[in-house]
């Protein structure tokens, strides 16, 4: 039950229902637009959302659903139901585009069952013959006009008329040809038609001069147009067959219609079905207007909506580049109505019309603007009372108005109605209508009435306080700039803010005083409470967004800071790669050098002179990639009985290279060296403090890179000699030299062992293979040592 008789008016769904309706694509969908009601049957409601929801889905994924041609023939299907009646061709070409246009509709869907099925029910039971549309096709053509081939008569007719007019147009030409000649006829003329026939146009004062007959005069009288004698037949016989064609063309149409009027009832149903889909295709595209969606739906009633907004509200700000302020609300078992106080055009009225039109919307199967997780429940009756009228002549009729309402809601409500009432006990001396108000208000309750209430009375807002099942709202009021902020809290009263309202355009303060004193100090401190709690409340809003502009910012500032290291782990690789280049640069050309001047050196047999010249190109070399020398204290370094374990910081003791042991397999630590893993013996390492380990790291900034790695690796020799050593004692150096090659970056290694009986290459192989570094041991060249010579190839 719906109450007053204009609520859709007064709610603003008239408004909607036209915004529906210019969606539509025809006065197929307009009509099934009118259609539209309020409905309080469940499965209805969740069918209706659940068709438009599914038709929004097919909008947003852009297939290829038909949406041209939605035509509405009702008309002429109800021509073409009278015996002997046809369609024309044009009217025929119409019936043809839109029922392809449902053909195709409801392949679509069938297509689709799966993923749209509350959809595809609507195209069940709908059989059109697709016969239809090919019949009409293959006599009609796309202008509108039956094909030649339609029939053969019609073919025969249509080429015998062409040639006779091709006929009588040549003699027409010659004889107008001779007449303008002779100047007969006025200046600029052509030869026209006069009743399906042709004519010449001639001067009056020349008529007798040419044989023929008078068919049409000018204006003026001073042309006249004649049929020449010689064409008469001719333009007879055109006739003839021009009536011809109409009978046979005539004929077709009758045909197709009759067809038509064999299959109305299943065309009627195609075409109530392509009305549906119109109406439904509109609602899916006015919800992504207004961004609606189908909350979850409750049998029962309910209210539980999130970020609600009112539709036309919303797009008549968005048209002005602004944005509207969302409403929360609940109304459920335990609190089922809320009463909503506050200062004046502060947003009471909006709060109100919003539960109604989108609970509205919702019963008549429109989606809704609700954020996800809403849930909305049904209700059987939605009744308001919104006081429009402001005048002072019509407060007696306003107020005698409003309680003919409340009487009405009293008498009909139940626990699943929804009463909405802006302005309660307005209209009549404020000391009567409150405790009226109250009253009809307790009578409510006692109903178990859902409902919305706006008031100013200050006893409504005090029994709502102490009544179970009310609850208090109030709008914001913005303390500083005595502005309504246009946001609903619920759990306490609002003030009405009037005096301060009323300073705020200029009262005099006596003025004022004197309303105060008027009023009483009771509700002074009562208005005086409510506004610091709002003052409070702002104060505690600002501290909260500080907190989070200073909770973002240390976001912020983490995110610089892990992009900051991760930058210069990224420099840390490409300086440790570059000095691994450079080192290995300066190697070679070490290398290069030193084998320069031994050469030098033998070819001159060793000549005093020459050798001293050798010995100067080397220093030059090393004074030119030296570093400065850096003196370097002795470190002191931690010597305890305590075992070396996982997670000590080391020295190594013939390095000046600390690092991290990871684990202790036996007599070997694996230890991590800046980016470096490797495998030490434990007797090359000893413990060191974190104040040594810093120590041992300014002097490595202070030098390229902790030690004088030019010197070293220019003295480094990637051959390590071996022979006559016992397999116990090449352990250590083994280890120290792969080391080495491994800081230096080095690909590849040899070990000279000699070939002797083999054990010393086994034993040397055997470790190397041990190592993760290791890729492979192998052989040297046949040409360059064989099997007495081991290569290694590093990781």
């Amino acid at each position: 039950m719906l109450y007053p008789n204009d609520i859709e008016e007064k709610l603003g769904f008239d408004k909607i229902r036209t915004l529906v309706k210019g969606k539509c694509a025809s006065t197929l969908g307009t009509s099934v637009a009118d259609q539209m009601r309020f409905t309080s049957n469940y499965d209805l409601i969740v069918k209706l959302l659940e068709q438009t929801n599914e038709f929004q889905r097919i909008l947003i994924s852009g297939d290829s659903f038909p949406t041209s041609n939605f035509i509405d023939v009702t008309d002429l299907l109800k021509k073409s139901a009278t015996e002997g009646a046809f369609l024309s061709e044009l009217e025929l070409l119409d019936i043809s585009k839109s029922l392809e246009t449902v053909i195709k509709c409801i392949h679509f869907l069938k297509l689709n069952k799966e993923t749209y099925p509350n959809l595809s029910l609507l195209s069940a039971n709908i059989e059109v013959d697709a016969a239809i549309v090919s019949a009409i096709a293959e006599k009609i053509d796309l202008d509108g006009r039956v094909k030649d081939n339609a029939t053969k008569a019609l073919q025969d007719i249509r080429h015998s008329l062409r040639n006779r007019y091709n006929q009588v147009r040549k003699s027409m030409q010659s004889i107008y040809k001779k007449a303008v000649e002779d100047g007969l006829v006025p200046s600029g003329s052509s030869i026209t038609v006069r009743d399906g026939r042709m004519v010449i146009p001639v001067l009056a004062e020349y008529k007798k001069r040419i044989s023929g007959f008078i068919h049409d005069e000018s204006s003026t009288g001073g042309t006249i147009y004649m049929e020449p004698t010689s064409i008469l037949e001719g333009n007879n016989e055109i006739r003839e067959l021009e009536y011809a064609e109409k009978r046979e063309v005539i004929k077709i149409l009758i045909q197709l219609t009759n067809t038509i009027r064999l299959n109305l009832p299943d065309l009627k149903e195609g075409y109530s079905f392509l009305g549906k889909i119109d109406f439904i295709r509109a609602k899916a595209r006015f919800s992504k207007d207004i961004e609606g969606i189908k909350p979850q739906i409750n049998k029962n009633p309910l209210v539980q909506w999130k970020n609600a907004t009112h539709p036309l509200l919303k797009l008549a700000l968005e048209k002005e580049g602004r944005a509207i302020v969302p409403l929360s609300i609940q109304l459920q078992a335990e609190e089922r109505i809320i009463v909503i106080s506050g200062p004046n055009a502060g947003g009471k009225s909006v709060s109100l019309k919003t539960v109604g039109l989108i609970q509205y919307m919702l019963q008549c199967g429109l989606l809704v603007p609700l954020d996800q997780g809403s849930e909305a429940g049904i209700f059987d009756n939605i009744f308001i009372d919104i006081g429009d009228e402001q005048s002072l002549e019509n407060d007696l009729s306003t107020y005698s108005s409003h309680l003919k309402s409340m009487k009405f809601f009293i008498e009909q409500s139940n626990n699943k109605s929804l009463c909405l009432i802006d302005e309660f006990g307005t209209g009549t001396d404020p000391q009567f209508g409150g405790p009226i108000a109250e009253a009809i208000l307790k009578e409510l309750h006692t109903k178990k009435t859902f409902g919305v209430i706006t008031t100013h009375y200050s006893n409504i807002k005090s029994f709502t306080e102490r009544t179970a099942g009310l609850v208090n709202g109030a709008m914001r009021f913005d303390m500083n700039k005595l502005e309504p902020m246009f946001q609903l809290d619920v759990g306490k009263p609002g003030s009405s803010f009037s005096l301060e309202v009323a300073r705020k355009t200029g009262l005099p303060k006596d003025l004022l005083d004197y309303a105060k004193a008027v009023i009483g100090d009771k509700n002074i401190d009562v208005d005086d409470l409510l506004m610091k709690l709002e003052r409070q409340k702002q104060l505690v809003k600002e501290r909260d967004e500080k907190l989070r502009e200073r909770e973002h910012e240390v976001k912020r500032l983490e995110h610089d800071y892990k992009s900051l290291l991760e930058k210069l782990e990224l420099n840390k690789k490409d300086i440790i790669s570059k000095a691994k280049e450079e080192a290995s640069r300066l190697l070679k050309d070490t290398n290069r050098e030193i084998e320069k001047t031994i050469r030098h050196i033998k070819a001159n047999s060793a000549h005093k002179a020459e050798t001293k010249k050798a010995r100067e190109r080397l220093q030059n070399l090393k004074d030119k990639v030296e570093e400065p020398k850096v003196v370097v204290k002795p470190l002191r370094v931690n010597r305890s009985d305590k075992p070396l374990a996982p997670g000590d910081l080391v020295k190594l003791t013939d390095q000046d290279v600390t690092a991290t042991i990871l684990a202790i397999k036996g007599k070997d630590a694996e230890v991590q060296i800046g980016l470096l893993k490797s495998k030490v013996k434990l007797d090359r390492l000893v413990r060191i403090s974190k104040g040594q380990d810093k120590t041992i790291q300014k002097e490595k900034a202070r030098s390229t890179h902790g030690l004088n790695m030019t010197d070293k690796l220019v003295n480094f020799n990637t051959t390590l000699d071996l022979r006559g050593k016992r397999a116990e004692e090449v352990m250590g150096e083994l280890d120290r030299f792969l080391d080495d090659a491994i800081l230096f970056g080095l690909d590849e290694v040899r070990i000279l062992h000699g070939k002797g009986n083999g054990v010393l290459r086994e034993v040397v192989r055997n470790h190397a293979k041990s190592q993760s570094f290791v890729s492979s041991a192998q052989d040297e060249h046949i040409d360059r040592g064989g099997a007495g010579i081991t290569v290694i190839n590093l990781k």
